[in-house]
């Protein structure tokens, strides 16, 4: 027979006390955390019971089986009178304090004749302390090397028999070994794997049923559903004839899911506006499922991400006499509407008594319909820049089980044309787009998602004035199609990796945009862009290295060159003063170290060059402006931690020995 023929696992109904669940009189704001303490300790509790029948088993063996009266039976073949002086002594109750001289110390098995198995033989007299031969002992005494061989775990029972002989007093200990294991069967083990049990008992097959042992094993089983948040555990074991060894498992299976609101303010139970399967298709944990602490824990934090829960715990309940447990996930709604107004930085504007400064309105509803839809209408308005934004959100689209979102986009912007189109002393330039746009994203696999979509974008330049221009002050055409604006119908792909999702996590992100020349006028051609990002830690240092490129091939407008300079790209020039061209690459390496609380230090490299696209850009504006092409700088700088993200200031120096500050917010893209 083969080990694993001889086990077997069935499936049983489980019954799961109440105590060993939770008190249905918690109160109903119990948290999270000390629902999965709670549940702990009730595991921890219920192990212990467990261990205690292991014991109750052991020290009723030994009751029967011992002289707990604290007197040696004898069988005298002669009556002599060191014979009865033990018997007497043993009637009158002080046999814990007389000594007998023993002679001999013997190990048979319960009928009085010798163990098949030496080796457990040799098992129990290592176990023995006091009892040898030619030595005084007490019953005391002897009742403690008659434990010593029971913990040793391989007998169920052992008697200390006293034989008179004419040599002495021979102590025989009469043992009764355990059964040879033969086969294993599991009830009630759902979740735990067939091959965890069979690699826990595989060594023991074919041998001698250890107690010890089996504790061991009993406690690997639980410590399995411990360390995987799992709440079940062994609760009764059982050596059946012909060394099969039955196991019961008990596992708390989800009954059902219920979502209740709570009122922000007094707590109470109240009337929630988002649907209840709103929140039920977010959860992972399902009916039928043995109920895993980590995995509520991700439900609950999966929840909260949402945007539109101010609070989420769950509560775990008894379902009746089940043996099953109801999941009560307690919620508090957010305010799901409003007005805010806020401020940020542009990176395209690099001169003015207002440089950069862009301040925002904006009205948003989190949670349309109660199905977690967003709806947001934004205005930023800066120097120079201006965006107008109305966007749709449903982040996952009813009825799909691939968790798929749609993104309906329509804006109007107004950025400056400095980057590609930059004239000395005059930054009024501007490109104006006017975009509408559907996506749909959703998870390719873990830590990879996908976006495709569509988008219309009519764009064209104007001067201070806000007059159309197709033609900059060196005579560079600013459209591609020679009229006042460029307009191109996009489909796009795009395609991402993400680590942890700290900023120091491996990042890639590669993406395509075609341009579909529906109308003869319609701009055709291809853009790729990538993007990679491998953060590693040394210590207390951080090192970080980014590299990003793309190429566009096909007609297009020179403004959607490639422009590499700047804050987020060579530090140490100005924005798009390295160049621009159809192709680019851009890489930087950056070690970071903290300094004090919020503060870190950073060093820093940079490269750029547009790979000699330049001149191919219609009308050529970086060659027109001189710009080298390819480019490199490094410096230092510091950031702090703030509500609105990294602040970063930084100085540089380049490879024309100029040198600049540049202050960003947030991480470099």
């Amino acid at each position: 027979m083969s080990e694993n023929d001889s086990v077997k696992f069935t499936s049983s109904s489980i019954k799961v006390s109440q105590s060993a669940l939770f008190n249905p009189t918690s109160s109903p704001l119990l948290n999270f955390p000390l629902c999965c303490q709670t549940l702990a300790s009730n595991l921890i509790k219920t192990r212990d019971l467990v261990s205690h029948l292991i014991s109750s088993i052991k020290d009723k063996r030994l009751s029967s089986s011992i002289l707990c009266s604290a007197s040696l039976a004898l069988e005298e073949r002669d009556r002599e009178p060191q014979s009865k002086a033990l018997v007497q002594t043993s009637r009158l109750g002080r046999v814990d304090e007389e000594r007998v001289l023993i002679s001999e110390v013997l190990v048979r098995n319960k009928d009085g004749e010798e163990l098949e198995r030496k080796d457990l033989e040799l098992e129990a007299l290592a176990a023995l302390k006091a009892s040898r031969a030619n030595s005084a002992l007490t019953v005391k005494e002897v009742q403690e090397d008659v434990h010593r061989i029971i913990d040793s775990g391989y007998f169920s029972s052992c008697a200390p028999v006293a034989v008179d002989t004419r040599d002495g007093i021979r102590l025989v200990f009469q043992v009764e070994p355990n059964q040879e294991f033969q086969g294993l069967v599991c009830e009630g083990a759902n979740v735990l794997p067939s091959k965890f049990l069979e690699d826990s008992f595989r060594d023991g097959y074919g041998k001698v049923v250890n107690i010890r042992r089996l504790e061991d094993v009993i406690d690997s089983i639980n410590g399995w559903y411990r360390e995987r948040g799992l709440f079940g555990m062994v609760t009764d074991v059982e050596i059946l004839s012909g060394g099969i060894l039955r196991l019961q498992v008990s596992e708390a299976v989800v009954n059902n899911v219920i979502i209740r609101f709570l009122d922000r303010r007094t707590g109470e139970p109240t009337t929630g506006k988002t649907k209840p399967e709103t929140i039920l298709r977010q959860l992972t944990t399902k009916k039928g499922q043995v109920y895993s602490l980590h995995q509520g824990k991700r439900d609950a934090e999966t929840v909260l991400t949402m945007g539109i829960m101010e609070d989420v715990s769950i509560l775990p309940q008894p379902a009746g006499d089940t043996g099953k447990v109801d999941l009560v996930m307690n919620v508090v709604e957010r305010v799901s509407g409003g007005f805010s107004a806020g401020g940020g930085i542009s990176s395209g504007i690099t001169s003015g008594p207002l440089s950069g400064l862009i301040g925002s309105f904006a009205y948003s509803h989190r949670n349309v319909f109660g199905r977690n839809q967003k709806f947001n209408i934004s205005l930023e308005r800066g120097q120079i820049d201006s965006i107008f934004r109305i966007n749709y959100i449903d982040p996952w689209i009813q009825g799909d089980d691939k968790r798929t979102s749609r993104s309906i986009t329509i804006q109007n912007s107004r950025t400056p044309g400095t980057l590609v189109h930059g004239q000395p002393g005059n930054n009024s330039l501007t490109i104006g787009r006017v975009t509408a746009g559907l996506e749909f994203s959703r998870p390719l696999r873990p830590k990879w998602g996908g976006t495709a979509g569509i988008i219309f974008q009519r764009a064209g330049a104007r001067d201070e004035r806000g007059n159309p221009i197709i033609k900059d002050s060196y005579s560079s055409p600013l459209t591609a199609s020679g009229n006042t604006y460029d307009d191109m119908l996009l489909a796009k792909f795009e395609g991402v990796y993400t680590g942890s999702g700290d900023h120091g996590s491996s990042v890639l992100v590669f993406s395509m945009e075609q341009g579909l020349p529906v109308l003869p006028e319609w701009l055709s051609f291809n853009r790729v862009n990538a993007r990679a990002r491998k953060g590693v830690e040394f210590g207390p240092l951080r090192f970080l290295l980014s590299l990003s490129g793309g190429h566009v091939v096909g007609n297009f407008s020179p403004h959607e060159a490639f422009a590499i300079g700047g804050t987020n790209s060579v530090r140490g020039y100005e924005e798009g003063a390295v160049g621009s061209g159809r192709s680019h690459f851009v890489g930087c390496g950056e070690i970071s170290f903290p300094l004090m609380g919020p503060v870190e230090g950073a060093l820093f490299a940079d490269y750029g060059t547009d790979l000699g696209s330049g001149p191919t850009v219609p009308g050529d504006p970086a060659g027109a402006r001189l710009k080298p092409g390819s480019g490199y700088g490094f410096g230092v700088g510091i950031r702090v931690d703030s509500p609105l993200g990294p602040l970063r200031l930084e100085y540089a120096f380049n490879d024309r020995q100029a040198r600049r500050f540049h202050f960003g917010v947030g991480h470099r893209n």
